[in-house]
């Protein structure tokens, strides 16, 4: 059988996403992309930015980039929302970027949407509150100080459509499977749910994925190469992010390296073409 994009973006599978597989569709990652189609063409909010060890993390901000220009190519408007950490990440191209103060409460947010009117929120390996209203990383260790409560817009967004992207359990998105990561996996998972939740190995991963769909779809060119999402990579690491496995400055994600990472969009580009 001919190997899927969510068959790609589950590949090299450490820390149970092929576990959560059974409880989602088996096209999850495509009915993201035709959610996604199905909007207005109109402003996106898209977020992304994981604390560890003072810097935003490798993971997150590459597939926020992605997804980001794949919707400005297909005729959206792209506005990242995240904290200081992913500070210079985006503006380079030509994005617009709202940083969201650590104490920002539901009233920031009110108005926040009341701005922009999304058609549509996004959010990859971005950390929501957890069962014990807490914010955590993968070793139960608290990042709320560090945390922009940005999960509120999920939380408070009334009928806007929202996508999820995670590969552990702490990301917004993963309350869809609240029960089956406290049962199967022993975590103490994200509360915050979205309309469509996608998994993945690296959250990377599962962003490329869904913009290999968006391409596949629409029949726009719209995926990047290897070398564009790498050089993005290597920029990031250059103003500040790390490994967020290791804490190393290295164009390194989760463990992985770029052997890996080149592996993973390799294979999306051919099935995305």
């Amino acid at each position: 059988m001919r190997e899927t994009i969510e068959d790609i973006i589950l590949r090299h599978s450490q820390r149970g996403m092929q576990v959560l597989r059974p409880y989602l569709p088996a096209d999850f990652a495509k009915k993201a992309a035709e959610q996604i189609l199905s909007w207005e063409k109109s402003t996106v909010l898209l977020t992304t930015g994981f604390y560890v060890a003072g810097f935003a993390e490798t993971d997150g901000p590459s597939g926020i980039y992605v997804l980001a220009t794949a919707l400005r190519t297909l005729g959206y408007r792209p506005v990242i929302v995240t904290d200081s950490f992913c500070r210079g990440f985006f503006e380079p191209y030509d994005f617009e970027v709202v940083y969201v103060p650590m104490d920002a409460d539901d009233t920031y947010f009110d108005k926040l949407l009341a701005k922009y009117k999304p058609v549509g929120m996004i959010s990859s390996e971005r950390c929501g509150i957890n069962a014990e209203n807490d914010y955590a990383n993968m070793r139960g260790i608290s990042i709320k100080e560090h945390t922009a409560p940005i999960d509120k817009l999920f939380a408070m967004h009334g009928s806007i459509p929202t996508i999820g992207v995670g590969d552990g359990g702490n990301e917004i998105g993963m309350g869809n499977l609240r029960d089956v990561i406290t049962e199967k996996l022993s975590l103490v998972p994200c509360v915050v749910t979205v309309d469509t939740l996608v998994i993945a190995s690296v959250s990377n991963w599962g962003a490329y994925g869904i913009a290999a769909y968006l391409q596949k779809l629409s029949g726009w060119k719209i995926f990047l190469t290897s070398d564009e999402v790498e050089d993005f990579l290597g920029k990031t690491v250059e103003i500040g992010s790390v490994d967020g496995i290791t804490h190393e400055r290295v164009t390194h994600v989760d463990g992985f390296d770029g052997t890996v990472h080149r592996e993973i969009l390799d294979a999306l580009m051919a099935a995305a073409t």
